[in-house]
């Protein structure tokens, strides 16, 4: 019993000390903001070199045959796959850290076209989680639009900003089709509504894109997204309890909105079926 509460103890300690450095502000630097570009060059030209293939589509179609026949086997039995796709702490990002990962669903009894209508026409109702408290389109163009939401990120402390997002989207094929989100706008809101300006912040959030993928198969639609954000650096004396909480935030808020996705989709195949049963 001793021993349980010291542990608890220095948890509570480490996390306290966390959240003090965490009240200070973080500068976003620009060696910091070169290491991000530089590693989304990379993820994007291996992403389009992916798309470009002819044998292979998805994310997990490029890895080891058995285990991405054990993982598709995975997915039309109903299971949500996410896993973390670079470490968190890379020791190149000076100042910084980045958090990749992807996850992949299956949505049964739907078309690629239904799916990409709710990509191409975002409603309240189509990107309502629990993190996003308002949501709106600014400007919309063929193939692509600007969105804001205001997003609110909690678990060691509550941070919320005002976001806006480039969204694009392509439908390669019949049964094939891409889309992108990158983040323009950043700026976490003190209170009264003020914006603190631009990496010059907690650095919970300093950059996020996602880069999502839709295949037709046989029964429905595999939805596949990679997510990577740019934060600050963790102290490393508080390191060994805070990095396990931010991978497990990720993986939550990975699970939640493929989670989400899935269900609106069923919900709308429930209300399109009611409408056309109604004598």
């Amino acid at each position: 019993m001793a021993k349980i509460c010291f542990i608890t103890l220095c948890i509570s300690a480490a996390l306290l000390l966390y959240e003090s450095s965490a009240a200070n502000a973080a500068e976003l630097h620009p060696e910091t903001l070169k290491a991000w570009s530089d590693y989304v060059k990379a993820t994007e030209k291996r992403i389009s070199d992916e798309l470009s293939s002819k044998e292979n589509f998805l994310s997990l179609d490029f890895q080891v045959a058995s285990k991405a026949a054990h993982d598709r086997q995975a997915l039309l039995s109903g299971n949500i796959l996410i896993e973390k796709v670079s470490a968190d702490d890379r020791k190149d990002i000076p100042d910084g850290m980045i958090h990749h990962w992807r996850g992949v669903v299956f949505m049964p009894g739907v078309s690629l076209d239904s799916v990409l209508s709710r990509v191409e026409n975002p409603t309240a109702e189509n990107v309502k989680q629990e993190d996003v408290m308002d949501s709106r389109v600014l400007d919309k163009k063929p193939g692509q639009f600007r969105l804001y939401l205001k997003l609110q990120r909690s678990k060691i402390v509550t941070v919320v900003y005002n976001t806006e997002h480039l969204i694009r989207y392509l439908k390669c094929s019949d049964s094939k089709a891409w889309s992108s989100s990158v983040a323009t706008k950043i700026r976490e809101i003190e209170k009264g509504e003020r914006e603190k300006p631009e990496g010059h912040d907690s650095g919970f959030l300093w950059k996020i894109n996602s880069y999502w993928r839709y295949e037709q198969v046989d029964g429905g639609v595999i939805v596949e997204c990679e997510s990577m954000t740019l934060s600050r650096s963790v102290p490393p004396v508080v390191s060994w309890i805070v990095n396990p909480i931010i991978n497990s935030v990720a993986r939550e808020s990975m699970q939640r909105t493929l989670q989400s996705f899935r269900t609106r989709m069923a919900k709308s195949i429930q209300q399109s079926a009611s409408i056309h049963l109604d004598p």
